[in-house]
């Protein structure tokens, strides 16, 4: 009976996290729209600036409420150098929402996986099995398709884009590093305060004269990007990250929808194709999930 009842609580905390994850990744597609909107108006430097400034503002209700304690830390390195990775891989992302179709920006966002395990193979000395080197020859293989060789056209973006994946790939690994003594809240005030540090000099050296409609909508990517935060730290706290993973993939099925229906947006049948394999590699990633050398899975999953 015992038994029964943390089965279904066990079930209930994956549907839970699940519902969170697609929520996070709503908001963080919702972040990208807005950001398609402003992207010919603003330069990529300001948009990043004032996303983790807002963010910054929008955490602090938390840290009145909880005080100096909750930021203590004596790993403020990891969290500077996370921040540091972290801006630049923001600003590939938002350059890719700016200047790609809404559902190849969301789909090379998700090639992070890829370059995950092998960053974690060097630093952490994770194991890497074979269907999670089975997975990066498909993923890799689906990126060479949504680089549409056979057009005789290289998009150059694609390239920022995954530059983006592999920097935030290497922040996720200092993240699940810190989370050994970190709770998810007081990483994403470090991240933002630093990101915002990081990025005020670009900012000042690009910046141009802001309406009140484009303040308007830098509030709704600072809103949605540190909502898509925390919401995602929350889910991985619920259940493990094998379960929850594949539900990842439905930043892709939002942007495709969302991007036809406000832009437009048509992909071909390279992109399609590039689409389904980069998808599919990534489920397969997270069935051979690499596990730390000497560690029993089930302490990596929490």
């Amino acid at each position: 009976m015992i038994g029964n009842q943390l089965s279904f609580e066990a079930r209930g905390s994956v549907y839970q996290g699940a519902a969170l994850i697609l929520v996070s990744e709503l908001f963080l597609v919702g972040s990208g729209m807005a950001i398609k909107q402003i992207g010919d108006q603003l330069p990529v430097e300001m948009i990043v600036f004032f996303r983790n400034l807002l963010g910054v503002a929008l955490l602090l209700p938390w840290l009145f409420k909880n005080g100096l304690p909750a930021i203590r830390t004596n790993r403020i390195h990891l969290h500077f150098m996370r921040a540091g990775v972290g801006v630049v891989a923001m600003g590939c992302l938002f350059y890719t929402w700016g200047h790609l179709p809404l559902a190849q920006a969301a789909l090379l966002k998700q090639t992070a996986p890829f370059f995950m395990p092998i960053l974690a193979f060097f630093w952490l000395g994770e194991r890497v099995g074979w269907l999670v080197k089975l997975s990066i020859l498909i993923g890799f293989s689906g990126v060479y398709l949504i680089l549409n060789p056979q057009e005789g056209a290289f998009n150059w973006v694609v390239m920022v884009a995954l530059c983006g994946a592999f920097l935030g790939a290497l922040a996720k690994v200092t993240v699940r590093n810190l989370r050994s003594t970190e709770p998810a809240q007081r990483i994403v005030f470090y991240f933002a305060l630093f990101s915002a540090l990081i990025a005020l000099v670009p900012a000042v050296i690009g910046w141009q004269p802001l309406t009140w409609p484009l303040f308007g909508l830098l509030i709704v990517v600072a809103a949605c990007s540190t909502l898509a935060q925390l919401l995602l730290s929350k889910a991985y706290g619920m259940a493990p990250a094998g379960q929850l993973g594949p539900f990842t993939y439905g930043s892709v099925a939002f942007a495709v929808f969302l991007g036809w229906l406000i832009w437009d947006e048509q992909l071909t049948t390279y992109m399609w194709a590039g689409i389904c394999l980069v998808c599919g590699a990534g489920l397969v990633a997270m069935l051979g999930k690499a596990t730390p050398a000497g560690v029993p899975k089930s302490q990596t999953e929490s």
